[in-house]
């Protein structure tokens, strides 16, 4: 039994199968799993990992697990089960802790196991699905949600903490000065919950250019609303769609940009895209909805807004946050050195 040593712990994360680290395209969760492996490590901890086959990650132990592809075939999800239940309880007494990034019933066989747990949400939770576990025998599970608005529509019961998501600012520059000419952007994926049409409409009432970024849908109604309510406002000069963008291009148009529009009509459990707007000194103009109240510290960060009157007057006094001083106030919070330092308090 190899555990703690020398006050280090021995962690092993855990991630759906499906997509390959490290990321060749989009990837929310291994995002997070990726770099909160890197950080643990860096931190002095041995970690290992339980994702998709043919994953890598530098200074970190992988376990193969499932297939890749994503969305993965429901037959591939359904046998990741067993594998996972295998390989947890075989290694029981390994591990001083699991973080599970992946569906709640991997840690059906280890549930009762003294083994420190926690489960981490960044998507709807099922009440169903934590009520079920918290029948069943269990002993040392944490569970967490990356926003209290996530929290607040889907915990039932049992042990809950909210740990914001993070991102590692020293990956993203920030851009203290701009021309009064700079544009506005809205970065993300195409689908009507995220706003891009009123994104541009916010745009051209307050007269400025508008930078659009992000993949398309293919679902056939989101295509169908970009085919009608986006695309044809596309004009190539005051609106421009620049397509999905990669990190390097996405820390360079959010820092040339004056503010992030984040019109969202959904409650997000917590939208990754502000606080990297925020790393790069981007104020988020956003509309008071999912975790926004919690994210942006008004007059600070960015402000929130209940409808497209109050969003277009945030837009024109924009100019009143300052670059440097958003970023240092968002790193506070949201950099992945103080996020896992509080997952790992838990």
């Amino acid at each position: 039994m190899q555990k703690k040593i020398n006050g280090y712990l021995k962690i092993l994360i855990i991630m759906d199968p499906g997509i390959m680290i490290p990321l060749k395209g989009y990837g929310g969760h291994e995002r997070l799993v990726e770099m909160f492996a890197k950080e643990y490590h860096k931190m002095g901890h041995q970690v290992h990992l339980l994702v998709t086959t043919g994953s890598r990650v530098a200074g970190c132990i992988v376990h193969d697990f499932g297939k890749e592809g994503f969305p993965p075939k429901k037959s591939d999800a359904r046998m990741a089960i067993p594998v996972a239940w295998k390989f947890l309880w075989a290694h029981r007494d390994e591990f001083d802790l699991v973080h599970n990034f992946g569906r709640l019933v991997y840690l059906l066989a280890i549930l009762n196991h003294p083994i420190k747990k926690i489960m981490t949400y960044g998507r709807e939770i099922s009440p169903r699905n934590i009520r079920y576990i918290n029948k069943l025998p269990n002993k040392n599970i944490v569970f967490t949600g990356c926003s209290n608005n996530l929290i607040s529509r889907g915990a039932v019961s049992g042990k809950w903490q909210v740990v914001y998501n993070a991102i590692n600012f020293s990956n993203y520059t920030v851009t203290e000065n701009l021309p009064d000419d700079a544009p506005l952007i809205f970065l993300g994926r195409i689908e009507k919950v995220k706003g891009c049409h009123t994104a541009i409409a916010i745009a051209k009432a307050t007269n400025n250019n508008l930078i659009i970024a992000g993949n398309i849908s293919p679902l056939p109604d989101e295509a169908e609303y970009f085919k009608n309510e986006v695309e044809p406002l596309i004009d190539g000069v005051q609106i421009k769609y620049i397509g999905q963008v990669n990190d390097e291009q996405k820390n360079e148009w959010l820092g040339k940009s004056k503010a992030l529009l984040f019109p969202i009509e959904w409650n997000e459990p917590f939208g990754i895209v502000m606080i990297e707007a925020m790393a790069c000194g981007t104020p988020v103009i956003a509309f008071k909805k999912g975790s926004v109240d919690e994210v942006i510290e008004e007059g600070v960060t960015g402000f929130k807004t209940n409808n497209s009157e109050e969003m277009r007057m945030a837009v024109n006094n924009i100019a009143s946050i300052n670059r440097t001083a958003c970023r240092m106030a968002a790193s506070k919070r949201f950099d992945v050195t103080v996020i896992a330092a509080q997952y790992l308090g838990l």
